[in-house]
């Protein structure tokens, strides 16, 4: 059992002199199928590959719904102008918007529905509180790559996450195509944790949301995590869901085709697993990107 000591060290060491290989200390799935909504091979699949793909989660008319609502908080030029809205780094475009469940009373009404919290409080075997929400837009022709990466990596050194008990879930808005950069992720590696290398600047968030340097693994790194687990790419119509754990080596590729993929992107941290003090940073990231609220999701 993990004990509130163990939550204060630091097992999961990063950003220092040298990349490092370190394997997962904390489980994968807390619970079992009487928890909640996936079924006992659903949680097997979860355990083993370190996601999920969910076929439909919610209706053509809840995509047509927050499809528009989504254009509204685009067109907001005075959410353009906060800081909660990334721009990419070669376009003028909307890349992310953060805290999307703050702003959309109906992106709210989403995180609490119990086809996604449920499933949430499933794996984490707990109450669940919202880490971090966004919209991700990736425009044809124009949207850019997320490079590979392990988001505990950072919320650990960023945002003082202790442990791996955090889960996100990705839905889709749009049909998601090997070409019009869907994600990618590579089954099994959340079993292994990449120290990175080299500190975090002051400050980081402001360019990491628009092109990730620091806390991204080395090639060589990348390289041996696809020769031992290869790279599934998550394709399918919009309306459906992806799971993952908060460990697992994922990205997807720019788009330069001509049809747009977006998604609303929400991760869940267990209540037992709050964030503390940053572990390899000055202070916290803004709330906006790594909440400091911890009520639970009702």
């Amino acid at each position: 059992m993990t004990t509130a000591a163990d939550y204060r060290a630091d097992v999961y060491p990063t950003r220092s002199d040298a990349e490092e290989w370190l394997p997962r200390l904390d489980p994968v799935v807390w619970s079992d199928a009487s928890a909640g909504p996936i079924d006992a091979d659903g949680l097997k699949r979860f355990d083993a590959a370190g996601y999920l793909a969910i076929d439909e989660l919610i209706t053509a008319e809840q995509v047509r719904a927050l499809r528009d609502e989504l254009v509204g908080l685009c067109s907001d030029e005075r959410l353009r102008a906060d800081e909660r809205t990334v721009i990419e780094p070669t376009s003028e475009q909307v890349r992310s918007i953060f805290e999307v469940h703050v702003l959309s009373p109906l992106v709210a009404e989403l995180i609490r529905d119990e086809r996604v919290v449920g499933r949430a409080r499933q794996l984490l075997g707990s109450d669940v509180y919202v880490h971090q929400s966004r919209v991700n837009f990736k425009p044809g022709f124009a949207g850019k790559e997320f490079y590979w990466h392990s988001d505990f990596e950072t919320w650990h050194a960023e945002d003082g996450m202790p442990r791996m008990r955090a889960v996100s879930i990705s839905i889709s808005l749009t049909d998601n195509y090997t070409y019009n950069g869907a994600l990618m992720i590579m089954p099994g590696s959340h079993q292994t944790y990449v120290s990175c290398a080299g500190a975090t600047p002051e400050d980081n968030y402001k360019t990491s949301l628009r092109q990730q340097e620091i806390g991204t693994p080395s090639h060589e790194a990348l390289a041996g995590l696809y020769a031992q687990h290869g790279i599934d790419t998550l394709v399918g119509p919009a309306g459906g869901a992806t799971m993952f754990d908060s460990n697992c080596m994922h990205g997807s590729n720019g788009n330069i085709s001509p049809l747009a993929r977006s998604n609303i992107f929400v991760v869940f941290n267990s209540v037992d697993n709050a964030c503390q003090q940053p572990y390899a940073a000055r202070q916290p990231r803004p709330s906006f990107i790594g909440a400091r609220d911890f009520t639970p999701v009702r």
